[in-house]
């Protein structure tokens, strides 16, 4: 084992106790989140908004901070614009149902998709790998294309499986937790 590798496990074993905690977290949240789908349903439409602004910030101000070196920087610039509007509709509507919620994230998903696409094939002179903006924006276009065709099942989809991956991640956690903590011999 290198000099990394024992850090790393030595820091995991001393503080088995907070993988044990993140995993009991995991695991009420997915639970909560299968019992009370509506309270849910809220808490991830002010995450999502939350997300859609910061994104749209941060997106705008590249594009503002990349000079005018670069004559395409329009493409980002809208990008970001997008999602700072998107981010600013879902908090001025919070109680906004999960059909509209999801139509608003398929159209964003798709838009900004459309513009990485753009993005990419504009730039693929300059940078290389395009091809990974161009999957991450083919990506986006398919999810929202999936949430704008089963709007519907797409809303207690997304909850379940959010649901789901909690548990579950949870669940390795805390197995996680309790072997990291036999790692370091303590016995309790």
């Amino acid at each position: 084992m290198n000099y990394i590798e024992h850090r790393l496990a030595s820091v995991l074993s001393r503080h088995w106790w907070l993988l044990l905690l993140r995993g009991l977290v995991a695991i009420a949240f997915g639970i909560l989140t299968w019992l009370q789908p509506g309270i849910s349903l809220a808490a991830l439409v002010i995450l999502f908004g939350a997300y859609s602004l910061a994104d749209g910030i941060l997106a705008s101000w590249t594009a503002i901070a990349g000079g005018k070196d670069n004559d395409y920087r329009w493409v980002l610039l809208l990008e970001g614009l997008l999602g700072i509007g998107i981010g600013v509709l879902t908090f001025a509507a919070p109680d906004i149902t999960a059909l509209a919620l999801l139509f608003y994230i398929a159209i964003w998903a798709i838009a900004t998709g459309v513009l990485e696409i753009a993005a990419a094939i504009r730039i693929r002179n300059e940078i290389k790998d395009e091809w990974l903006l161009i999957l991450a924006g083919l990506a986006s276009v398919v999810f929202g294309v999936i949430l704008a065709a089963r709007p519907g099942a797409g809303a207690l989809a997304l909850l379940w499986l959010i649901a789901s991956y909690a548990v579950a991640f949870g669940v390795l956690l805390v197995i996680l937790a309790f072997k990291t903590r036999r790692f370091a011999g303590i016995t309790k």
